[in-house]
């Protein structure tokens, strides 16, 4: 008589009272399958990866990116497939959220919410241009952006996709943003020139994009909002990303103001006036859903 109610705990340990696999198993068996489809895909595409980045100048880091990104995709692909049986449109993915101006507008709001707090800090004279390494502009541009659209998908995939539409179910969207959030920030830790207000800045960075893929319900706008906000300060203005210096040609502004406006090593997006933009940006993001939804309801 004692076994059944042993068993049943058991059960209940492992699944709710519906059947279903608890959050907790169901984000861990997440991770088991993205860490298998990352041996699989470094076996298998890594080469490949590995050739082709190679011709255009990019080795190392650039094609552990692309793996991983690969492996996210593969355990998500697990996850909704094998584990949950559920449909695209959960972790936000389906092809109504790839569509162009869903995309655009990512892409839009990421490049702004970072461009203009830059753009105040070069009027004020805490951004200097400084002449750059020789070199290709058009050739950076492209070597650059191909290292920094994986590294915002693979992010994206592990802290606002499948992870978050998890927790979204049992906590709601204030408490499943904020805790993924702070892991993205976490995540950062480990980045060149981390301080406390790097990793707070990349906290609500992670706020910023969870309102993109609120407001849009799409991981793809929320993906090119992160690269945008990347590819602005890589490419445009020619600055660290997350305390990472990449390719500078011709070019580059460096710190000329106090750390808690530029950000100091970590760069821009490590000082007030990004997190300004990100929180402007957020308020314009809400007030957006709100009207796309009094549109659809008219």
């Amino acid at each position: 008589m004692g076994g059944a109610p042993s068993r049943l705990n058991a059960q209940l340990f492992f699944h709710t009272e519906t059947g279903a696999l608890r959050p907790l198993w169901r984000i861990l068996l997440f991770l088991i399958a993205s860490l298998g489809a990352y041996v699989v895909a470094d076996a298998i595409l890594g080469p490949i990866i590995t050739r082709m980045l190679g011709a255009v100048g990019l080795r190392g880091v650039a094609t552990q990116s692309w793996i991983t990104a690969a492996a996210l995709v593969g355990g998500t692909i697990a996850s909704q497939h094998w584990i949950d049986h559920r449909p695209w449109r959960d972790v936000w993915l389906d092809r109504d959220a790839a569509r162009a101006p869903v995309l655009v507008f990512g892409f839009g709001v990421g490049t702004l919410a970072v461009s203009i707090p830059i753009l105040s800090l070069i009027a004020a004279h805490w951004l200097r241009l400084e002449t750059g390494a020789e070199g290709s502009l058009i050739g950076a541009a492209v070597r650059v952006s191909i290292f920094l659209l994986p590294a915002a998908l693979f992010e994206e995939l592990l802290t606002r996709g499948y992870i978050l539409s998890v927790l979204r179910e049992s906590w709601g969207w204030p408490a499943s943003v904020v805790a993924t959030s702070v892991g993205f920030g976490m995540l950062h830790l480990a980045n060149p020139g981390a301080t406390i207000q790097s990793v707070v800045l990349v906290t609500l960075a992670g706020l910023f994009l969870s309102g993109v893929l609120y407001a849009t319900k799409s991981l793809y706008a929320a993906w090119m909002a992160h690269f945008a906000w990347n590819w602005a300060m890589a490419v445009l203005f020619h600055t660290a990303v997350s305390g990472i210096p990449l390719e500078s040609p011709r070019y580059r502004y460096v710190d000329a103001g106090p750390d808690w406006a530029t950000g100091g090593e970590w760069g821009p997006e490590g000082g007030l006036p990004a997190g300004l933009g990100m929180g402007a940006g957020i308020v314009y993001l809400f007030a957006w859903r709100g009207r796309e939804s009094r549109r659809q309801e008219t």
